[in-house]
């Protein structure tokens, strides 16, 4: 039986890509390329926002909601912008924890590890 060597090939544009040169090309599963392209271009987060949005909305009620939104999730860390110091304060201080705690069990999907939250004064 003969078995046929097919040589590896390098991208020699790698490095203008920020890959590794010394990395070859292997051919890839369809859908994981595709997975990467629609995480990379951010074309599933329109839906993703809403979803963040309405697991704050249920985990923090209705008084905290409506004086707070969800910037963004990444890498675990849920941003969440407040319209004053003073709601800041309180978020920061006292409910972040109970907070963090009902998001990741009431949303584990999410895989939230952290929550952050930053001062913006134009939220209405």
């Amino acid at each position: 039986m003969l078995t046929h060597h097919i040589p590896k090939m390098t991208d020699p544009y790698s490095d203008l890509r920020g890959f590794p040169a010394e990395k070859s090309v292997e051919p890839q599963h369809v859908g994981k390329v595709l997975s990467e392209l629609i995480a990379l271009k951010g074309l599933a987060r329109v839906h993703g926002s809403q979803q963040l949005q309405q697991a704050w909305q249920t985990v923090a009620g209705e008084e905290i909601g409506r004086r707070s939104r969800v910037m963004e999730l990444t890498r675990g860390v849920l941003q969440i912008s407040v319209g004053s110091s003073a709601v800041l304060n309180e978020l920061a201080g006292f409910h972040k924890q109970s907070l963090l705690v009902n998001l990741q069990q009431q949303f584990a999907h999410l895989k939230i590890r952290e929550i952050k939250f930053k001062l913006k004064t134009d939220l209405k």
